[in-house]
């Protein structure tokens, strides 16, 4: 059994990362500003609310929970839901103070969490790939404050695992469109849609380029990162996403209508495949994801009728990344 310290864990990721952690047998402390009702953690979590940011705080907190590992998930979450100078100087700060902190108290693995939104898509000036899938060698161009907070964070940790060699463990992980359990069953994402209503409408999933992970395959992914870093390169960073697009129609058919000029570069998107790819994840850990929209959103949901055709089917084409 592990001991580990969550930082976010009060979050929509961090929820399901808590529980599935624990779940998997390890003593879990969780940080953040807001606590969860204590009824809603699993057996032996502690809680611990405390702002990061505080001089000192990340420090303290983690010379008493002596972690055998830190998982850093606090941030401000959602692009351009506060002033760009905030979202930055935040997201920046509080991955410095963790990872900074993790690393003088020499907890030997430290893993923080970045974002696909570090490749630029989305831009406002226009934004094409070199090619599609999407892996962790595109090369990022952010364009908004959240964006080059998490690729800072990312950097944060190459920097630290450079400096310290082997000694001390370090990784990040750029999860997809997190859903979590709740939005399952109806609630609504973190944009203000159901499920149901993204896969409705095309448009309300392409800004994301149609990308999305289920929260308890992402806890599933970081238990099996947490095992396996000791085996390979320090500091590697890995896409975590479903093994398939959230759409009822190929990538191939629907890329082009929202990403201009991407016809030629998107015509390999057949069947279920997703735009982001999740090889190194699978090549060097093993993972793999367990949940997809097909399997997860119940039936009492109202879509339309491809997409209910596709779950009552099973999803269609079984083609993958």
């Amino acid at each position: 059994m592990s001991r580990i310290l969550v930082t976010g864990g009060s979050g929509r990721l961090g929820r399901s990362v808590v529980a599935g952690l624990a779940q998997a047998g390890n003593h879990i402390t969780s940080v953040d500003r807001e606590a969860v009702p204590a009824g809603l953690l699993p057996p032996g979590v502690v809680q611990e609310t405390a702002d990061l940011l505080a001089p000192g705080e990340a420090l303290r907190l983690l010379r008493e929970a002596k972690p055998d590992a830190v998982i850093h998930l606090a941030a401000i979450a959602v692009p351009f839901s506060a002033p760009e100078d905030v979202i930055f100087a935040t997201n920046t700060r509080l991955a410095f103070a963790v990872i900074s902190a993790a690393t003088e108290v020499g907890v030997p693995k430290i893993i923080t969490a970045s974002s696909p939104t570090v490749l630029g898509y989305g831009s406002p000036a226009g934004w094409l790939p070199p090619s599609f899938p999407l892996d962790e060698r595109t090369p990022p161009k952010p364009w908004n404050a959240y964006a080059l907070s998490k690729l800072i964070a990312e950097q944060t940790m190459q920097m630290f695992a450079t400096a310290q060699g082997d000694r001390i463990r370090y990784a990040a992980f750029r999860p997809c469109f997190v859903i979590s359990p709740e939005e399952w069953e109806g609630a609504p994402t973190q944009q203000g849609h159901t499920l149901a209503e993204r896969l409705a409408d095309p448009a309300l999933s392409a800004p994301a380029l149609f990308n999305y992970v289920d929260a308890r395959d992402v806890a599933d992914f970081l238990d099996l990162l947490l095992q396996k870093m000791n085996e390979i390169p320090n500091g590697e960073t890995f896409f975590v996403g479903a093994a398939d697009a959230l759409a009822t129609a190929p990538l191939a058919e629907l890329m082009p209508r929202f990403l201009p000029g991407s016809e030629a570069l998107s015509a390999g998107l057949t069947g279920t495949s997703p735009a982001f790819s999740i090889a190194k994840a699978e090549e060097l850990l093993g993972w793999q994801p367990r949940r997809s929209w097909r399997t997860e959103l119940t039936s009492r949901h109202t879509l339309n009728d491809e997409a209910s055709a596709l779950v009552t089917a099973g999803g269609g084409s079984k083609e993958t990344p």
